[in-house]
Parts: C-alpha cells; structure tokens; sequence
C-alpha cells in the first residue's frame, strides 16, 4: 500500500529562486511527522504543493499515491491548515463552519463536532472579526477537520496559541495519530515539535538534509535543534 503522504524528488523554481530542490519523504500512519526548518526554507511551498495549491517544477506529491486534485471527496482524506482562517469578519464561527461544510458536500451536524473537537464551543457564536489569532487558529483547525480526514497536514499552527493552547494543541495530535491516522506537522519551532513528533523531516534552504524517526535523530542527549545544526553543516560540506 502507498504510504499517506509520499513526496519524491519534489522541485520549486521561481525565476531563479530554487524555493524547494529534490524533496523526498513520507508521513506514515499512526505517526506526527515534523516537518521543520527555518522561515523560508521551503515549508510551505512544499505543503501547497502537495495540496494542488503550487504547481511543482519537477518530482510528485502524492496522498494515497494520487494527486490531491484528483481526490474524489477530499475533505474526508486530508484536513489542512495552510494559512490562518480567513472567515468573513462578520460571520460567526459557526456559520463558517456550516458554510464550509455545506461547500464540500458535509452535514452543518459536521460544524458542531469539528468545534467540539477544537474546544471552540464557548465562542462558536462570535463574529470572527473579534477573534484572537489563537481563536482564529482553532477556528483553521476546526475547518480542517470538518470532513473527519485521516491525515492533517498543518503549517505552524501553534502560531498565536498561549501555552495552555499549545499544550491542548500538542495531546489533539498525538491522540489523533494514536487513532491510526496521520499528522503533517511544519513548523520553525523545533525544540516543540521535539514534544510531539514521532519523525522528522528536516529542511534547509529548499532540500530536506535528514528525515527519519525522532529517536534515530536527536540521540545520544542531543537535542533536535543539535541534529539539524550538525545535519546542515554536513549538508554544506557535501
């Protein structure tokens, strides 16, 4: 069986800017994958592609081994969070939510579980032009996961959450990939993602330098941030 996110030999060019070279991983069931490395080393231009967004250059981004865009129903394969919600100001929570649902063929009984799901019930009914950043980031999380997806793909989405959101946020995943299914997760935060990942991805001026389980990687007392230090050294020297 192809694996849920398989990314091989992916390519970005944008005139004469290689965004993303040769990228080759996958994200496997059960597991967080950390998706990690600095700002503007390719993360999200990699997600997009993945997710029909971008046009790649080169190479393929594959979920159950097809494209996104050919995915019959894809909001009950992949929930993704790629930029912050950008709801009407004037819509509550929870009409977004049933608006999104009724857009990918959903139940509105979909917008009430999704924000259960979230811990948003207790503003599900205030326009989202009053939102916090980290309410708009639940809100992001809760569309994604309108459909009931088997795999999240989500671009730092601890991004405004105080640390009591951070800590709720860092159990949902883990309980999500204790379910069989998988997580995506990108972020520059790696001593966080560190708490949460199963593997590793790392990323560093648009080529991935190291990928494999956590354990394998920040060993011998090394902290992750250690291991991609001492990967993109090596990664310079080759």
């Amino acid at each position: 069986m192809s694996a849920p996110i398989e990314v091989r030999h992916l390519a970005k060019r944008f005139g004469a800017v290689d965004a993303v070279r040769d990228a080759t991983f996958v994200a496997s069931p059960g597991r967080v994958t950390g998706f990690l490395g600095p700002n503007g080393a390719g993360k999200s231009t990699t997600l997009r592609m993945l997710l029909g967004l971008t046009r790649p250059s080169g190479g393929t981004a594959l979920i159950h081994g097809r494209p996104y865009r050919s995915l019959r129903r894809p909001a009950r394969v992949v929930g993704a969070v790629v930029d912050i919600a950008g709801a009407h100001p004037r819509m509550t929570a929870r009409q977004h939510l049933r608006t999104c649902s009724a857009l990918s063929g959903l139940s509105p009984a979909c917008a009430d579980r999704a924000l259960e799901m979230t811990a948003s019930a207790a503003f599900a009914d205030r326009r989202v032009g009053a939102f916090s950043t980290g309410m708009r980031q639940r809100l992001s999380l809760a569309t994604a996961l309108l459909g009931d997806p088997e795999i999240l793909v989500l671009d730092e989405p601890s991004n405004g959450l105080d640390p009591a959101g951070v800590a709720w946020l860092r159990g949902f995943l883990r309980d999500f990939a204790a379910s069989g299914r998988t997580v995506l997760l990108s972020s520059h935060l790696l001593g966080e993602v560190e708490q949460v990942a199963d593997d590793v991805v790392l990323i560093d001026r648009g080529a991935v330098v190291q990928a494999g389980a956590l354990s394998e990687i920040a060993s011998d007392g090394d902290s992750l941030e250690d291991a991609f230090l001492r990967a993109t050294r090596e990664g310079a020297r080759g």
